[in-house]
């Protein structure tokens, strides 16, 4: 009699990432966060005049109300993920695309850096190495040793720590309970802003905050589906 083998299966993550702007204070401890786990480029000056500063996440600030009843405002800005991503499709060398974990990944040995991907980006998320990474040499050793170093011609951005999220999923056969890790912005913010989690775990923080009545996604008019959505700011009576 014929035996049937037992397909191992593994659990269905979708991870995504909920924003609370009513928490967020401009800190931009989550920057500094993700440039030192992920090994993001030191900008200078000159980057910054020539606006190849290189970010995976930025902190944008706006300004709200008339003088003097006005009000600074901010706005945590990263990969969002998208589950239609415009981006992906005008890749030509398929260095971008979708994976099993709802998020939208990058193949840096694989770039030829067209900066089509870029261009596509309607949240300017994406980022092109104008210049090889160069660091101080007292600062060469807080390298991240599980992150690549990005030569010069290649696109980066916001990968939710992908290092993370496969060191966790190789430890556990079942699905990973929430909170086990975290992405570097997430565990840096002080004011717990950032959150981060798998949205088909229904119990999970990050599913429980997409239902609530603040939420939104930025520029959802152009039916990009971001896997990233933001609380809105609580306005005080």
């Amino acid at each position: 009699m014929a035996t049937v083998q037992q397909v191992e299966t593994r659990p269905n993550y979708k991870w995504s990432m909920v924003v609370d702007i009513d928490r967020c204070t401009g800190c931009q401890a989550c920057v500094v966060a993700c440039q030192s786990e992920n090994n993001v480029p030191l900008n200078d000056e000159t980057s910054f005049q020539q606006h190849r500063a290189i970010e995976w996440i930025r902190i944008e600030r706006y300004w709200e109300g008339e003088w003097p009843d006005v009000k600074a405002r901010f706005i945590p800005i990263l990969c969002q993920h998208c589950e239609n991503a415009p981006c992906e499709p005008v890749c030509p060398v398929y260095a971008t695309y979708h994976n099993q974990g709802g998020m939208n990944v990058q193949v840096y040995n694989r770039c030829v850096g067209t900066r089509y991907c870029a261009n596509a980006c309607p949240y300017h998320a994406r980022n092109f190495n104008y210049k090889e990474p160069v660091w101080p040499e007292e600062l060469k050793n807080q390298l991240n040793p599980d992150v690549t170093v990005r030569s010069r011609g290649v696109m980066e951005k916001c990968s939710f720590c992908i290092q993370r999220i496969r060191r966790a999923t190789r430890t556990v056969a079942d699905r990973v309970p929430d909170g086990t890790f975290q992405p570097a912005c997430v565990q840096a913010c002080p004011t717990d802003a950032l959150v981060f989690g798998d949205m088909n775990n229904a119990d999970s923080k990050v599913a429980k905050l997409s239902e609530d009545k603040r939420h939104y996604q930025v520029l959802k008019a152009l039916g990009t589906d971001p896997n990233v959505i933001y609380l809105k700011k609580v306005e005080e009576k």
